[in-house]
């Protein structure tokens, strides 16, 4: 009987594992084993990140809209409630964005939100 040595598959998976971990430092993108470990962790702060990017970015409209209201005399809960009840209805980053962008435009928000509230 034949001797299978799995020499195809086994070279295919340490090659992707390498791939991968091209431009690591030293050893971590080179050596196997420790590509493997910083590729694993890699992976793992990837996954995590990509969900608390969504956060990060909800804070920093959040910031930037609070500081643009702020100038026009309304704190971001009473604009938020203001906007609420006015039935206007903007998501924070299309907010943010006015706010940063457009200052004249954002005015005009802050007064139908302040008329709402």
């Amino acid at each position: 009987m034949a001797r299978v040595t799995h020499a195809v598959s086994s070279r295919r998976r340490r090659k992707k594992i390498l791939k991968q971990a091209k431009g690591y430092r030293g050893a971590h993108g080179k050596a196997l084993r420790a590509a493997r470990n910083n590729l694993e962790r890699a992976l793992q702060y990837a996954y995590r990140d990509r969900r608390v990017r969504k956060r990060q970015f909800r804070s920093l409209w959040i910031t930037r809209i609070n500081a643009a209201s702020r100038m026009h005399g309304l704190t971001y809960s009473r604009f938020m409630d203001g906007l609420q009840k006015a039935g206007i209805d903007l998501d924070r980053k299309v907010l943010a964005d006015l706010a940063l962008n457009d200052p004249h435009g954002f005015a005009q928000i802050v007064e139908l939100a302040r008329r709402g509230a």
